[in-house]
């Protein structure tokens, strides 16, 4: 699209909106044409097919925010249809039309009307750099800008022990990632400068038409999505502007991580380029075992052993905590082994800070050695209890299957 073409052409009454439409107003008008005038809802109609792509270059403008105020900006510079707005020391104080084309290069400095200040001319090289960033953004010319590259992601290990990971931990790490080169910071040439890579005009992509009004975006594969290259290339980065760079950063492990967790770190990756924001860092977070302590979810876990007397009698067992003092429970008389209790806020660490519980099974010991004391008191408990048999259920649940 030539300059002249982008000052002259109304994308407002292309889509139908007043100038100051919103910008959901646009994008309903813009939807609404597209469906009407879609290539594929009008096969071989090369009317529809040429409004549709109009429709889409009106849409590309004026649904961009930065773009609509350049056109607009353009507009009312021009006037409508090319008109200029000469000033009043500009010979008849009103408007009058001249060649666009003139304007923007195409004619000698100092034509199109008269001398400067009179007629349009002697603008030299014309007003291509105050539009660059407008109509540069295909083709070659002034104002071209590379553009900003956000930095790559980085992915990155560490072990915790059981405890850090319950109660959270600050742990060094030492990463190696892709920065800007320090010997030709991050030019990639070795004096500093750079060319425009001519066949994306440093934008470091460029379009393939798919059919239909459509196009893809690729990298540009002349300059690796750069938009640069280097004249004479740096031996460090072999033109590339990026070199290999380690560092040592302090990462705060939050409280609660559990183990294979990922944890991403927005902004602590690899630096951007040329002003680009810095890429992410991901944490794999792995956790050593506790040889007391194991966990669920949020909840710690704990096996306590008793006796067969405080199983069956009850009494208070004391349970030890993770970094904590020890909690008393009540255990009920009768308890059965492999019960379960609760000791609630001495887990880990939840996402709200609150903690979870921590879970106590009970394990019933028994003893390997008796005493003739102890030998005698069981043997009379056996005496007392011979008429009870706990399988008796079980052989009953077994004939009735």
């Amino acid at each position: 699209m030539s300059t002249k073409d982008f000052v002259e052409k109304d994308y407002y009454k292309v889509l139908g909106v007043p100038k100051d439409a919103t910008e959901a107003e646009i994008k309903k008008a813009y939807r609404k044409l597209a469906r009407e005038f879609h290539p594929d809802a009008n096969k071989g109609d090369v009317k529809a097919e040429e409004r549709f792509k109009e429709i889409s270059e009106a849409n590309d403008v004026l649904g961009d925010p930065k773009r609509r105020k350049e056109y607009d900006e353009a507009r009312s510079l021009f006037g409508n249809g090319g008109g200029f707005r000469a000033g009043p020391g500009a010979g008849g104080g009103g408007s009058f039309n001249f060649d666009l084309g003139d304007l923007f290069g195409g004619g000698p400095q100092g034509g199109g009307g008269g001398p400067q200040g009179q007629g349009g001319g002697g603008f030299g090289g014309g007003l291509g750099d105050v539009f660059g960033g407008l109509f540069n953004r295909g083709g070659a010319g002034t104002g071209t800008r590379t553009q900003p590259r956000r930095g790559q992601d980085i992915e990155s290990e560490v072990t915790l022990s059981f405890t850090e990971a319950v109660d959270g931990a600050t742990v060094p790490l030492r990463m190696s990632s892709q920065a800007p080169c320090k010997a030709c910071s991050g030019t990639g040439d070795k004096n500093g400068s750079p060319r425009v890579c001519p066949t994306c005009v440093g934008t470091g992509q460029v379009s393939r038409g798919t059919g239909g009004g459509f196009s893809l975006t690729d990298p540009c594969v002349d300059c690796k999505g750069r938009g640069l290259i280097a004249q004479d290339p740096c031996e460090v980065c072999k033109g590339s502007g990026r070199a290999k760079s380690s560092r040592t950063m302090q990462v705060r492990i939050p409280a609660g991580v559990s183990d294979s967790q990922r944890i991403r770190l927005r902004g602590k990756g690899a630096p951007g380029e040329r002003g680009g924001p810095a890429g992410d860092l991901y944490v794999v977070v792995h956790v050593g075992s506790h040889p007391v302590f194991g966990r669920r979810d949020d909840n710690l876990t704990v096996t306590v052993p008793v006796t067969f007397v405080e199983a069956t009698l009850g009494g208070e067992v004391k349970v030890p905590t993770l970094g904590g003092p020890p909690v008393t429970l009540k255990l009920p008389a009768g308890t059965p082994n492999g019960r379960t209790m609760r000791a609630r806020g001495k887990g880990a660490v939840r996402k709200d800070g609150t903690r979870g519980d921590l879970l106590v099974t009970v394990e019933v010991v028994v003893p390997k050695d008796l005493g003739a004391e102890a030998r005698d008191a069981l043997e009379s408990y056996r005496k007392a209890t011979a008429g009870e048999n706990p399988r008796d259920e079980l052989f009953q649940a077994a004939k009735g299957a």
